[in-house]
């Protein structure tokens, strides 16, 4: 009963869409709505920067349509500064960049980023660190991968991180889904037709396909002619692209590739 109805929702905000609704143009990728790609922030700042240009100086959040917060923030904010009872050491430099590489990284490269040592330094900080993650029973070890180093999790868990890979596979999205989900966090709320007049096509599929993966969802109707859907981001947004509220979205500025 409960798919009905929103089948039915769905179904009342699916007016056609005309060209001479759009007040944008949008130079688009090709939809390729069936070839599916892992969430990847990276990925969705681009494209939100993408749209940012395109939709104009009004795609900023104003802040009386920030409502939704989430209890913890688990991506450190780079632009925070370091706070002063943080020693920072060559050991605790690789640790951190062993930690956010999800590929090996060589012992050279490893003395580049560091900018001090060698090669054999950089071995033997390796080897403390496992040391000292093996006496605090950690869940993880550096490994020798490739003729680098990486960080991976021990087999003994590999029960529950495949539960987790699973989890994962669920919020695959499009290309096409990527851009309507950026659309409609950075606009929200916002009516179908406005989102298919910065789009250029019809996004029906998309935020129907966004709505079961608790990305996006239904926020009210909007005060016009045939009161159209509302639509915004959900919690699980939040959660998923590591962000503490919407105000913590990044602005064009913040997406812009240093000089």
């Amino acid at each position: 009963m409960a798919d009905e109805k929103q089948d039915s929702e769905f179904a009342e905000d699916q007016a056609p869409w005309r060209p001479g609704e759009a007040d944008v143009d949008v130079e688009l990728s090709e939809e390729a709505e069936g070839d599916s790609g892992e969430i990847d922030q990276e990925e969705f700042k681009k494209v939100v920067q993408t749209v940012s240009q395109t939709a104009g100086d009004d795609s900023d959040i104003e802040e009386d349509e920030v409502a939704e917060e989430v209890e913890s923030n688990n991506i450190a904010n780079v632009n925070k500064e370091v706070e002063p009872d943080i020693e920072i050491t060559t050991t605790s430099v690789i640790e951190a960049v062993l930690f956010c590489s999800d590929e090996p990284i060589t012992p050279k490269k490893l003395v580049e980023i560091v900018g001090t040592g060698s090669v054999k330094d950089i071995r033997s900080i390796v080897d403390e660190l496992n040391e000292k993650y093996e006496q605090m029973n950690c869940a993880f070890r550096i490994e020798g991968i490739a003729g680098g180093y990486q960080m991976l999790t021990q087999p003994a868990y590999n029960t529950w991180l495949r539960k987790l890979l699973k989890v994962r596979s669920e919020t695959k999205l499009s290309p096409a889904a990527l851009e309507t989900l950026a659309i409609v966090a950075y606009k929200q709320p916002i009516i179908r037709v406005e989102i298919e007049a910065i789009r250029g096509v019809a996004v029906g599929e998309m935020l129907r396909q966004l709505s079961e993966k608790g990305l996006a969802k239904i926020v009210g109707r909007a005060e016009e002619l045939g009161r159209p859907l509302l639509y915004g981001t959900t919690k699980k947004f939040l959660e998923v692209f590591g962000l503490n509220s919407l105000k913590d979205l990044p602005t064009v500025e913040d997406l812009k590739n240093p000089d």
